[in-house]
């Protein structure tokens, strides 16, 4: 077996691939091996190529397709290589490679393999394959093609092609122990008895996935496949393939699957599993890269926190473990909130916007932002203080419309018992907002911030021996919500028109 090592990558370009399908939405476990995959190429100043494997075209979507784009161009994971393209649907100067493209590639080793003998037509049909797989199963035997067709003659199976018989193309699958060395996992050994002829093609223009994948790796000059460990019993069957053909074969990195913090493999009921579902929600990519990095892979140290460029430098193949990597969700967003809280604020409030915005509170109108609900214009500088009034309380960008809806509208609406603070009476509430509205008044324009603010109310509260009995209503007054940020800094941002007007539509009816 010609296997390329882990030795060999300081004297050869190192090629990594990640080659995802169409069929179904991207998970963040294939985000994660197309990660590793990039990390594994930049440490060593190789190439990270994406070759999408569409072969499966009734089931392949642009959808989906579009979705694999997105997510790479998100995280900045950008492919090295493809076909030349000239749009802006992707970041950089390269398409992908697509397998539904490259037919006529697959058709010519597939001819080579008929031609020497070492794959042969198969007529059984599935009724009859079936039949003995359950025969053998009940004998306690590994299902396995029985040979049955092996024996045909080049001549009849001709014959048996042209009258229109259905057939697949199989591969003569010898018996022999196949042993390679996984660069996670050790020396893994299959006995390709347990295997037998494997079909490869379903007919002479249609190879089937393990075919095209052995194919495409050496036409690429893949030299590491680095994949998740579902994929292990699909590896000796690739090496049985490449050997067929004679071609050198690539070494091997099986990752740890992504597990719910139940253990079982992470599903929809663990909840959002599609990385754009992720971005929608407001994580960002830097958490998301940091998050993925750590699922699986331990850098034997304390460090927690990486950008994408100190994960090539620290990055190691060796360091990524054996057992199943937990999907913590709530680890994912301590390291949102990590980085929300790094952002600048004029930053923070661009990727925010979209999410006003989408909740009805603004709209943008000819580069001027309004109150949906006032329709007033709305400064920049105020949207940029109410945000930042919340930067350090955000997890996801998706919450900032419910912490800070009640900055956009012009008058609120709350259960007027959240104005009550403990046991207080309707007439101490009436007098506790006849005081912060007394007091508040007299501040200046000029004068108008939360240090004034607060050294005016604070003052009058210490006196009544019980802050909450003043600042309790005010909050829920300016805010109409039990928790919030400070009123200081709220009224500070309100304004103080906006301020004594909340005050008194508090009042009302008191």
């Amino acid at each position: 077996m010609k296997e390329r090592s882990l030795e060999l990558i300081n004297k050869d370009e190192v090629r990594v691939r990640y080659a995802p399908s169409p069929t179904g939405r991207l998970h963040v476990g294939g985000v994660r091996t197309a990660l590793f995959n990039y990390l594994f190429a930049k440490k060593f100043q190789g190439k990270f190529i994406l070759r999408i494997e569409d072969t499966d075209q009734d089931r392949s979507s642009k959808e989906n397709e579009s979705e694999i784009f997105e997510a790479l161009n998100w995280m900045g994971l950008i492919w090295d290589e493809g076909p030349i393209i000239n749009s802006n649907q992707y970041t950089g100067d390269y398409g992908p490679y697509r397998q539904s493209k490259r037919g006529n590639i697959y058709k010519k080793y597939i001819e080579k393999l008929l031609l020497s003998g070492a794959a042969y037509y198969c007529f059984c049909s599935k009724e009859d394959i079936l039949t003995e797989r359950q025969y053998q199963i009940g004998r306690g035997e590994a299902p396995k093609y029985n040979k049955i067709c092996e024996g045909i003659s080049k001549e009849e199976s001709s014959r048996r092609q042209n009258s229109g018989e259905k057939s697949v193309i199989r591969l003569r699958v010898p018996i022999k122990k196949i042993i390679f060395n996984d660069l996670i996992r050790g020396n893994i050994e299959v006995n390709s008895n347990t295997i037998g002829d494997i079909v490869i093609a379903k007919d002479i223009n249609a190879p089937l996935y393990n075919l095209a994948v052995v194919i495409d790796d050496f036409e690429m000059r893949i030299t590491h496949v680095i994949r998740g460990e579902d994929h292990i019993t699909n590896t000796s069957k690739q090496i049985i393939i490449g050997e067929a053909l004679n071609l050198p074969i690539p070494s091997f990195a099986h990752l740890p699957l992504v597990l719910g913090t139940d253990k079982s493999k992470l599903s929809k009921r663990h909840g959002d599993v599609s990385a754009i579902d992720y971005q929608k929600k407001g994580y960002l990519p830097e958490a998301m890269l940091n998050f993925l990095a750590l699922l699986g892979w331990n850098p034997g140290t304390e460090k927690e926190i990486y950008s994408l460029l100190s994960l090539i430098d620290d990055f190691s193949i060796d360091k990524i473990q054996k057992a199943g990597a937990i999907f913590n969700i709530k680890k994912l967003e301590n390291f949102n909130s990590y980085y929300i809280r790094q952002k600048n604020i004029r930053d923070l409030t661009q990727d925010c916007i979209p999410y006003l915005i989408k909740s009805g509170l603004i709209v943008k109108d000819n580069n001027q932002f309004k109150s949906i609900d006032s329709g007033e214009s709305i400064d920049i500088n105020f949207i940029e203080r109410a945000i930042a009034a919340y930067q350090e309380r955000l997890k996801i960008l998706s919450e900032i419309s419910d912490f800070i809806d009640f900055f956009f509208k012009d008058k609120i609406e709350f259960d007027r018992e959240f104005l009550l603070w403990k046991d207080m009476t309707q007439l101490e509430l009436k007098q506790s907002l006849d005081t912060v509205y007394d007091l508040l008044s007299n501040i200046k324009n000029e004068d108008w911030n939360r240090d004034n603010i607060s050294k005016i109310l604070l003052v009058k509260a210490e006196e009544m021996k019980n802050r909450g009995v003043l600042l309790w209503p005010l909050r829920v007054a300016l805010t109409g919500k039990k928790a919030s940020a400070g009123p200081f800094e709220v009224a500070e941002i309100l304004g103080k028109k906006k301020t004594l007007k909340r005050i008194k539509d508090a009042k009302y009816d008191l």
